[in-house]
This record gives C-alpha cells, sequence and structure tokens, in this order.
C-alpha cells in the first residue's frame, strides 16, 4: 500500500495530466483519412484510429476537456461546503448551523437526477457543458458531505473543542485550519469531494451515451466536440457486432478478432484512471 505522501503524489500527477490534456484538445476532429482506417494502438500509438481515420487520442482529448474543469468545480464546491458545515459547528454559530441543516434537509429531499435532467434541459444549445449539470450535482450531494463533516467536528466537542485549545493559548488559524480542518476534518471533506468528481464524470459518460445511443444532440457539450461516451458506445456496437458473428457462425475467435474492441477497452480504461485519482486523494488523506 503507498504511503499518504505516495498517494497524493500519484493523485497530483493523474490530475494534472488530465488538465493538461484540456490545453491540446483540438476544437473539431480531423477529416476522413482512408490511409489510417482502423489502425491499432500499436500502428498509430497510442490509441488507434477509428473506421474513419481519426485518431482515438482526439477523442480522449477532448473528452478530457469536457469533464476536467466541471468535474473539479464541482468537488471543490463541495469541499467548500462541507468545510463551512464543519467550522460553523466548531465555532457554535447556532444560527448559521441552523441556516444549513435547513439547506441540508431542503435539498437533501429533492430528487437527484430529475433535477439534473430539468437543468440539463433548461440549459439552451449555444450555452451546453457540464458546468451547470455539474454544479447541480454538487449543490444536492452537499447535504450529506455537511453532515457528515458537521457530525465529524461535533464528535470533537464543537465549541468546547474550540475553547479548551484557547484556554491553552492556540490562536483561531492555528485552531481552525490546524486542528480542525487539516488533523480531522481533512479526510472527510476531501473524500466527499473526489466522489463527487467523479459522479459528475459518470454522469456526463451516461447523458453522452444515451445522446450517441439514440442520435439526439448532446446536454454536456457542443456538437464539435465528443464525449468518452463514443468510444464506450463504439465499443459497444463492436462487442454486438461480434455477438451476432459469433451466433451466426459459431466462430468465437474470428467473430472477436474481426472487430475492433480497442474503443472499448480505451473508454473502461480512462474511467478507471479517474477513480484511480480520486482513489489516490482518498488515500493520502486517510486517517491514521
Amino acid at each position: 500500500m503507498l504511503s499518504r505522501r505516495q498517494s497524493f503524489l500519484v493523485g497530483l500527477a493523474g490530475l494534472l495530466v488530465l488538465l493538461v490534456s484540456t490545453v491540446f484538445a483540438p476544437e473539431f476532429l480531423s477529416s476522413y483519412n482512408h490511409e489510417m482506417v482502423s489502425l491499432s494502438p500499436f500502428e498509430h500509438p497510442p490509441f488507434g484510429t477509428n473506421k474513419n481515420g481519426i485518431a482515438y487520442l482526439e477523442y480522449v482529448l477532448q473528452g478530457a476537456q469536457v469533464v476536467a474543469l466541471p468535474a473539479l468545480f464541482s468537488g471543490l464546491l463541495v469541499l467548500f461546503l462541507s468545510v463551512l458545515a464543519g467550522v460553523t459547528r466548531c465555532a457554535g454559530l447556532s444560527r448559521v448551523d441552523l441556516a444549513l441543516q435547513g439547506f441540508s434537509e431542503v435539498v437533501g429531499a429533492l430528487p437527484r437526477l430529475v433535477v439534473v435532467l430539468v437543468v440539463a434541459l433548461a440549459v439552451s444549445a449555444q450555452g451546453r457543458s457540464l458546468y451547470a449539470i455539474g454544479i447541480t450535482w454538487a449543490l444536492l450531494a452537499a447535504p450529506g458531505a455537511m453532515d457528515e463533516a458537521a457530525a465529524a467536528a461535533g464528535r470533537l466537542g464543537g465549541a468546547r473543542f474550540v475553547e479548551a485549545l484557547r484556554a491553552h493559548g492556540f490562536g483561531a488559524a492555528r485552531i481552525y485550519f490546524n486542528h480542525i480542518l487539516w488533523r480531522n476534518l481533512r479526510s472527510v471533506v476531501v473524500r466527499q469531494a473526489a466522489e463527487v468528481a467523479v459522479q459528475v464524470v459518470f454522469l456526463e459518460i451516461s447523458l453522452s451515451y444515451l445522446a450517441n445511443a439514440t442520435n439526439l444532440p448532446a446536454l454536456t457539450h457542443a456538437d464539435s466536440t465528443h464525449s468518452w461516451a463514443r468510444l464506450l458506445y463504439e465499443g459497444f456496437l463492436a462487442l454486438m457486432n461480434s455477438w451476432s458473428t459469433w451466433k451466426a457462425t459459431g466462430d468465437l475467435v474470428s467473430s472477436v478478432l474481426g472487430q475492433s474492441h480497442w474503443p472499448m477497452l480505451i473508454g473502461l480504461g480512462l474511467i478507471g484512471a479517474v477513480v484511480g485519482v480520486a482513489s489516490a486523494f482518498k488515500s493520502a488523506v486517510r486517517s491514521r
């Protein structure tokens, strides 16, 4: 098992790769190229090409541009709200704490997917992006994170814990940033933020996959941009073609080798990488 420092470095490296990918994402895909049709990653590194001769790398970069910043912003929003709930519980601000509890009860009672779909459909075609959907999901997921952070702060003793540290001569900055946030709430708020960021990525892929399957405009990005869901969709079609060929011929080997399954492998690998980055950050802040 990696140490906390190693886990943090792994998570940071993965996050930087994801963010840098957004910088190099092309605005439009390349044109059809008959000389590069259906090349494997060994023939055209790093991911090969599709049946139109377009490198899968372009899909990977565009998909990273679609999800990276909105998912990161959504996670940071949950991080801020959960920190606010925990600090408020320790600060003894009863009115603010009561208001945050009311917010959690009202928002937590809303059906997440229904609200997200309404927001997604309400966004105009010119302004389609994952930000509105990600922020909505973060707000709907925030009550659980806030309640857990407030409960963790309450187990410390709340305002009594702060008063005890003040009696020992500690300043407010050291109490709240070091003893409360860094030493006690860190594992809770970072874990909640990482989980919400991953949920936003999965939500985008799900919505985009449905759009691809039904030939409808995407709800999370412009028509000129492609999500990682496109890779999974092409991979699913290849699996169905392999299944149909196998049922017709009975030859499993030729039916599998007759189709390119690289898109599915690439899509699943990207999802695994995102989950791995989130897991690395959660491991880096795990409790002692």
